[in-house]
């Protein structure tokens, strides 16, 4: 058996998948934040970053396979523990104990699945623009002021279609919901924790994960309130 299969079979082996690709994919939502809060600024500057992410589409397209790649690994090592788990303890305790489960652990595999809707409608969205036509430049019938103008696009992805905030907002609240859960588990995987440390690491995760979450949620409500307005031409 070779190396990678023996860690792929191993129920250590593939908790230490799931945590490395969850720090992947925890650096990239931080990233991805930074980058969004540019909307905040001149329309200019979160329009020149698009534009310099695409100025080399090998590398943007090489750093969203790896992405991908780990998204995808994440989730099956997750389900595929979950199922061990499950397998391990055929029949179900007479009670089940849910004043010891906190209820972010009981909603994990729903709210993975809503969150993976929820990314995968986000990329369609606003990466491929599949859900809305107008996301094209004036000169091809739409309503950006040429082929990177996010500034336009996020706040009239938002601006007129409540449902579409409504769903980006339960898709980032479970996210983040995940991101509170997934990072006290990172930590204990990487055998960082303690009795002592553990309830402080578990609080600074959570507080990390609605950090996020407000960050994230501050850019549809600030449009809903006319905080952000699109430019006009």
């Amino acid at each position: 058996m070779n190396p990678f299969t023996f860690f792929w079979k191993s129920s250590i082996g593939k908790k230490w998948l799931v945590a490395l690709t969850g720090l992947v994919l925890v650096g990239y939502v931080i990233g991805h934040l930074v980058g969004n809060l540019q909307i905040f600024a001149a329309p200019a500057q979160i329009n020149s970053y698009a534009t310099l992410l695409h100025a080399s589409p090998a590398l943007l397209w090489a750093v969203r396979c790896f992405l991908i790649l780990c998204f995808v690994l994440h989730v099956v090592a997750t389900i595929k523990l979950v199922v061990e788990n499950r397998g391990a303890r055929p029949q179900r305790y007479a009670k089940v104990q849910y004043l010891e489960a906190k209820w972010a652990t009981r909603l994990m595999a729903v709210s993975g699945v809503v969150v993976l809707v929820f990314i995968v409608f986000h990329l369609l969205h606003f990466t491929t623009r599949s859900v809305n036509r107008e996301f094209r430049p004036v000169e091809h019938g739409g309503i950006l002021q040429g082929e990177y103008d996010v500034h336009t696009m996020v706040i009239r992805g938002f601006q007129n279609h409540p449902l579409v905030t409504a769903f980006y907002a339960l898709g980032l609240f479970l996210l983040c919901l995940h991101l509170s859960h997934g990072f006290s588990s990172l930590v204990q995987t990487f055998g960082l924790n303690s009795k002592r440390s553990m309830p402080a690491i578990s609080r600074w995760g959570r507080v990390l994960a609605w950090v996020i979450f407000a960050g994230y949620l501050i850019i549809p409500v600030a449009v809903w309130l006319h905080w952000l307005n699109p430019v006009q031409p």
